[in-house]
């Protein structure tokens, strides 16, 4: 009889915790009142963050949600320029902070989300023998894929850690730039260019590519994906509690699956 009990009170409290967001599972509190959201987030989050809307839309009938992938540099210029943006994550810190120092973020709704890693791919079947970012010097690489560093934060982290090993001018006569993360990984996966430097996650997304060298940790500022309400949001409260729901337990733990790590160990 006390087994049958707990049993059930396990199922009971279970059961609680998948329909409130409670501690047990981390999971989306259902929200009141039709929403509609647009959330613009860094293309690298693509994979990822699509799974988590419909997790959370799954659990929030009321509440629908538009994505806008893209560039976290062009996303930021988007939003200042006036876009309905509801949430926006960026790829890097650097993009937020622009967006805070206008005063165009909701007070108190910017958090760190996830942490990614940077690097070095090549095809599938390259046969080139590339196995570290010096070897982008050899005269027999001819071109390799980078973010444009100014809009696009893999190319900023990209040419962080180029100049950190003292090789950014070799390899950047030899760039191709790309206008997201994304394309970096096309040219790669087509075979259009003999490397390219990209997210670990952008990397575990294609099996056309192969990782052959992941840059040292000093070599760029940490890769930190931060989160936050716009100030002109119309429907707030259901934002906050969706950059809520991407926070919790449950959320992350989408985010992990794609190989993304917390942004707080």
């Amino acid at each position: 009889m006390i087994r049958k009990i707990s049993r059930s009170l396990v199922a009971v409290l279970l059961g609680l915790a998948l329909f409130t967001g409670g501690s047990l599972g981390g999971s989306p509190s259902p929200q009141t009142g039709k929403a509609d959201l647009t959330v613009s987030a860094a293309i690298s989050l693509k994979d990822a963050l699509d799974e988590a809307k419909q997790t959370y839309i799954a659990a929030n009938p009321n509440v629908a949600i538009a994505a806008n992938y893209g560039a976290s540099g062009t996303l930021q210029l988007q939003i200042e320029q006036g876009a309905p943006v509801d949430v926006f994550l960026s790829a890097a810190p650097k993009q937020m902070d622009a967006l805070e120092t206008k005063g165009l973020l909701l007070e108190g709704t910017r958090k760190d989300l996830l942490r990614n890693e940077v690097v070095l791919i090549v095809p599938k079947d390259s046969s080139a023998g590339i196995s570290s970012f010096q070897d982008l010097t050899r005269a027999d690489v001819k071109q390799v894929a980078l973010g444009e560093p100014v809009a696009v934060p893999a190319g900023q982290y990209a040419k962080e850690v180029l100049t950190s090993l003292g090789i950014y001018d070799a390899v950047n006569s030899k760039a191709i730039l790309g206008k997201d993360v994304r394309q970096v990984l096309t040219y790669v996966e087509t075979g259009n260019v003999d490397a390219g430097i990209v997210y670990a996650t952008d990397a575990m997304s294609s099996t056309k590519v192969k990782v052959v060298a992941t840059a040292p940790a000093k070599s760029h500022a940490p890769v930190i994906y931060p989160g936050a309400v716009i100030n002109a949001s119309k429907n707030p409260a259901a934002a906050r509690a969706f950059l809520d729901f991407l926070a919790s337990q449950r959320g992350l733990a989408i985010f992990q699956k794609y190989g993304f790590a917390p942004a707080t160990p």
